[in-house]
């Protein structure tokens, strides 16, 4: 068996890791324009992976690269998704890919019917969130014969927050940003609706350490379930866990206009006030702390003919022996589980699927136990 992984980077690296552990008979390429990034990486995970050079960006060069996988992974920018959603159609190799925006996911799920006249599947808009909060909220609502609400909850945390703003950056700047400043989907009494990021702000307790914490609206961690729930549920929203105190402080910057797209001078350089808070968050947000992540995803509604709720909950912390953090965990390996399922048949499906409408939660959940990520569930009646 033959995996792609489409990017060295920290998600791409922890995806290789996981096919090549789990997977040690498996062939593994670990492809980036980047050779000494990929080599590096792909010696220091095991003698089954083996680096590649590769700019996704030359057609003929990816369809090679691809060309006789068993599945692939894409953990490149999302700016070369599409054309790589198109290359892995053409050779008719299945593929997830780590999303990131949802302009481009629309225009990947336009690619169905190509996909299924080639006979395979491609899962974008996998990972943590679009992506692992997705499927158990469609996973515990097939539980219900009437859904009341949706709930997720999901944030990646430094485990020795710092003031001002008690965050360190976890994946770019300019994706926390967009994440912040994007407009959100949500349900509000049946209807799918746009809510504003960084709003509908409420109080959410974890078990000690952690206490208190809060949580906000904010932009495509919900993936297209706003549009696969409208009519069937009252209420359903995403929102982002952070350290109390952030989400006031961080709205007071971007009220003063620091991701405005206004261009900037600095002698010949040209810079907009986005461009210049990403580069003031990269410098003074990157502290490598070692982190942690948490998520809870609740479902309520009628189950059995009586009120009831469950809850699916997650607290996932920086892996010491691996040197892997909470974030590249829980992003990567359920979208490397899901490459596994496409190269063994498990999932049975053709076309462009987001992970919510193909990929087997309970099956997930028992894959993420054995690589020590546990999701606990608590069930009771109301």
């Amino acid at each position: 068996m033959k995996y792609t992984v489409l990017g060295a980077g920290m998600m791409g690296r922890a995806v290789a890791f996981d096919l090549a552990t789990n997977q040690p008979e498996a062939e593994v390429m670990l492809a980036d324009r980047d050779f000494a990034l990929a080599r590096k990486n792909a010696h220091a995970i095991g003698p089954n992976v083996t680096p590649l050079e590769l700019d996704v960006n030359n057609r003929v060069e990816l369809r090679a690269a691809l060309q006789g996988s068993s599945a692939a992974v894409s953990a490149v920018s999302y700016t070369v998704n599409l054309p790589v959603t198109i290359a892995a159609i053409d050779t008719g190799v299945p593929i997830c890919d780590l999303g990131g925006n949802m302009d481009v996911v629309r225009e990947q799920l336009k690619l169905g019917d190509d996909a299924r006249i080639k006979n395979v599947t491609v899962v974008p808009n996998c990972g943590l969130a679009p992506g692992l909060a997705g499927i158990l909220a469609v996973t515990g609502a097939k539980e219900f014969e009437h859904l009341d609400a949706i709930r997720m909850r999901v944030g990646g945390l430094p485990q020795h927050p710092r003031p001002p703003l008690d965050y360190q950056i976890v994946f770019s700047a300019e994706g926390l940003i967009n994440e912040y400043v994007e407009p959100s989907e949500a349900i509000r009494n049946g209807v799918r609706t746009s809510v504003p990021s960084m709003h509908d702000l409420e109080e959410i307790t974890f078990p000690p350490p952690f206490g208190t914490l809060e949580a906000f609206n904010t932009s495509g961690g919900a993936s297209m379930l706003p549009h696969m729930f409208e009519g069937r549920v009252k209420e359903l929203d995403y929102k982002t866990i952070r350290y109390r105190g952030h989400c006031e402080k961080f709205r007071v910057l971007l009220d003063l206009g620091f991701a405005d797209a206004e261009p900037l001078t600095f002698g010949n350089i040209v810079k907009t006030r986005k461009e210049l808070f990403a580069d003031l968050l990269r410098k003074k947000l990157d502290y490598k702390d070692k982190d942690l992540v948490l998520l809870r995803v609740t479902v309520s509604g009628i189950r059995g003919g009586r009120s009831a709720a469950l809850a699916y909950e997650l607290i996932d912390y920086y892996d010491e022996s691996a040197g892997m953090s909470a974030m590249m965990r829980t992003t990567a390996f359920p979208t490397s589980v899901i490459a596994q399922m496409l190269a063994q048949g498990d999932i049975n499906a053709r076309g462009v699927l987001l992970p919510e409408q193909c990929v087997p939660g309970d099956v997930l959940v028992q894959r993420l136990e054995q690589r020590r990520i546990h999701i606990s569930r608590t069930e009771a009646e109301e």
